[in-house]
């Protein structure tokens, strides 16, 4: 592998990564923001709920048709119509209120991020060599945009209320059109795979449907919660900079993850922090909430490119970019039905039993990721 390729298979990588980091603040600042100044929006706390959901339910439905395009019109093209749409949705964000057309705009975004997601995860494992350290620091350049924009939008809301951050934000995203122009043209090939749209899951996709639930859903709503109980006046501000530390951890940690999967290899490592990410949830769950919490961000931040480089490494060739297409459709399934699992049984049953039934979850689905693991001869 010439270190030519290389560095091209870097420079393509990373400029994804910049353009899902310019679109992404845009949604992003809805979960701050609609849960907590739903009037202003002209929305009920629960259809902010619905509304919070849409865009991956949209996205379980939609992800066969946004890769077809993708795989037909390559990264430049799709990249582009999908930094540009996200524009719109932030304009709409800005200035239209009620259900039905915030649910438009939240059903276009989950279209607009599919796309997106999808050619960060693509580029990055384009060329075999170097595929975890491109894919750890893919995920840390994404997380740049919200780690920024989650404070400041905070803090503009405190003076000037919920809707003008996103007027600015949508000039972010058409920076992000101008970042894809620099995208390849080229289509990708795809597997013929018969009748069915997606497999049932694989030991992988299994593992990311889990981590969904439990970590995406289940801890996310958690904080959430622990984090209203103990808020004084200024409780945006201070529910912005505890979502900001999520992308802070990602932002710092997941090149470290890629690392360590180039070194050690990913199934070890995710077999590794799965083990140590039950052990945080529990502590989560039970009276070292702040430890457990942070732990949580840590690991989840460390392995996040390891699944990634999993699926390509798992699917060579012409399969690599459906399974990933597939891998993230179960991990939106996961994360869609965590904060309903989270709704229903945080109010009736202890922490410590529901984080720790998450932790276990984990675990054991870490567990069939490391037995299904090729056979090297």
């Amino acid at each position: 592998m010439s270190s030519q390729a290389q560095r091209s298979a870097d420079s393509t990588s990373r400029r994804a990564a910049l353009t899902l980091a310019l679109c992404l603040p845009s949604d992003v600042l809805l979960y701050l923001l609609l849960p907590m100044q739903s009037q202003a929006f002209g929305i009920t706390l629960a259809q902010a709920g619905v509304l919070l959901a849409a865009n991956r339910l949209v996205r379980i439905f939609g992800y066969r048709h946004v890769l077809n395009f993708y795989a037909r019109h390559g990264d430049r093209l799709t990249c582009m119509i999908a930094a540009g749409a996200a524009a719109l949705c932030a304009v709409g964000n800005s200035l239209l209120s009620g259900f039905a057309a915030l649910l438009g705009l939240r059903l276009v975004w989950g279209l607009c991020f599919a796309a997106l997601n999808l050619s960060t995860q693509v580029l990055a494992t384009a060329e075999p060599a170097g595929a975890a350290r491109r894919a750890g620091r893919s995920r840390a350049l994404v997380a740049l945009g919200p780690m920024l924009a989650l404070p400041f939008g905070g803090w503009l809301t405190v003076w000037a209320g919920p809707r003008p951050i996103f007027m600015l934000l949508a000039g972010c995203c058409l920076v992000g059109v101008w970042m894809a122009r620099g995208l390849p043209s080229a289509g990708h090939a795809l597997q013929n795979s018969g009748v069915r749209r997606f497999r049932w899951p694989d030991s992988v996709a299994l593992w990311s449907f889990i981590e969904g639930v439990a970590l995406d859903g289940l801890f996310i709503f958690g904080l959430s919660i622990q984090a209203q109980k103990s808020m004084g006046g200024d409780a945006v501000l201070i529910a912005g900079g505890l979502m900001a530390l999520r992308y802070v951890s990602e932002l710092l940690l997941s090149p470290l993850g890629g690392q360590a999967a180039q070194r050690f290899g990913a199934t070890s490592m995710l077999l590794l922090f799965s083990f140590l990410s039950a052990l945080a949830l529990s502590a989560f769950g039970s009276h070292w909430v702040i430890v457990g919490a942070a732990a949580v961000l840590v690991l989840r931040a460390l392995q996040l490119p390891l699944v990634t480089t999993l699926v390509a490494e798992r699917n060579p060739g012409a399969m690599r970019v459906s399974a990933l297409a597939s891998n993230a459709v179960w991990r939106d399934i996961g994360a869609g039905l965590g904060p309903l699992l989270a709704g229903l049984l945080l109010p009736v049953a202890s922490a410590p039993l529901v984080f720790g039934l998450a932790g276990a979850a984990i675990a054991v689905s870490a567990l069939f990721c490391w037995r299904a693991r090729p056979t090297v001869v």
